[in-house]
């Protein structure tokens, strides 16, 4: 059996963005991010091969589109983003943790 609390075992030092991987099976996985004022490279996008389903459970966020408008994610807010939809995130909270629920699927 697989369990644990999201809010959790955050580590106290976040120089680096965490990944961990809650849930992964067939064609399906899910994620929990822990950031505290990272962002994606200024270079390049998120080009993913699957679709990527994202709620931002504590914190905020702002994800960047190729041609769009920048998306504000606060408390609660989630987003669907469409496979090789190009994005990136150019802002998380700079003094407290952004977490983050991500859905990769098919």
């Amino acid at each position: 059996m697989n369990r644990g609390n999201i809010f959790e075992q955050i580590p106290a030092n976040l120089e680096e963005e965490v990944f961990e991987i809650l849930v992964q099976a067939n064609q399906l996985k899910i994620e929990r991010i822990v950031s505290k004022g990272h962002t994606s490279p200024e270079v390049g996008w998120y080009d993913q091969e699957q679709n990527e389903w994202v709620m931002v459970l504590r914190g905020e966020a702002t994800v960047a589109f190729e041609n769009e408008k920048p998306v504000h994610l606060k408390e609660g807010s989630y987003i669907d983003i469409a496979a090789h939809k190009k994005h990136k995130v150019v802002k998380t909270h700079k003094e407290k943790e952004t977490i983050w629920l991500a859905v990769h699927y098919k």
